[in-house]
């Protein structure tokens, strides 16, 4: 007998969940999970909360949840950052024993692993914090005038880097297998295609834009921490 999903999804403010921004990738990652994993008749259920991550009381969590052990289905969502940015919080879901969880990007990773991933996360998010602090502080410091036009210019392509960056890590846990087991790029970007997966620009897929985000994917893991 197949496992059996039951799909939970998160955005952050109400404007989100009224335009769809951010539901329609967190349901592209889940049903590429399932195609790939499972098969359609194997998600049972979605819910969906719209409400700040660090809100720890999620009414449509808690159905999800309660639904899961009652079925006796996986808790499925695309990130583990949709369950929570809390590091505590997701380690309580993770010592209960009655809940399986499966994370739709990190389809290979266990329970134990995706709690050291929370962890890590929420340090590198602190570190980013107070680097940030730091550099703000030296630059007044020194006299220098923040928030002009070079500083300006940098911010927008620093931004620009970041969310390249965070689109390819996005779809690297499917591309990156795909490629080791042999697949062409064109064979790849068929797959993304016929899931549902779109680039950044709402484009189809190409074997170059595949070949690109492989690159970028390579060059994050080769950059100095």
């Amino acid at each position: 007998m197949n496992e059996k999903y039951i799909a939970y999804l998160r955005v952050s403010t109400k404007e989100q969940g009224r335009s769809g921004l951010g539901l329609e990738a967190q349901k592209r990652d889940i049903n590429l999970f399932i195609s790939n994993y499972a098969s359609e008749d194997d998600l049972l259920e979605t819910y969906t909360d719209i409400v700040s991550g660090s809100n720890s009381s999620r009414q449509a969590l808690t159905e999800a949840i309660t639904r899961a052990k009652q079925l006796n289905a996986t808790l499925i969502v695309s990130k583990l950052d949709r369950l929570s940015r809390k590091v505590s919080f997701v380690a309580t879901l993770m010592e209960d024993k009655t809940l399986k969880l499966k994370v739709a990007s990190m389809p290979n990773a266990d329970k134990f692993q995706l709690h050291i991933y929370a962890a890590l996360a929420e340090q590198e998010r602190d570190f980013i914090s107070m680097r940030t602090k730091a550099a703000l502080a030296e630059k007044r410091a020194s006299g220098a005038t923040l928030g002009g036009l070079r500083d300006k210019t940098n911010r927008r392509n620093r931004e620009k880097q970041r969310i390249a960056n965070e689109n390819a890590m996005r779809i690297s846990s499917l591309i990156l297998p795909m490629k080791e087991s042999g697949m062409s790029l064109r064979s790849i970007a068929e797959r993304l295609n016929s899931n549902g997966l779109y680039t950044p620009q709402g484009k189809s897929f190409s074997a170059q834009t595949v070949s690109n985000a492989i690159k970028r994917i390579n060059q994050i893991g080769t950059e100095p921490s």
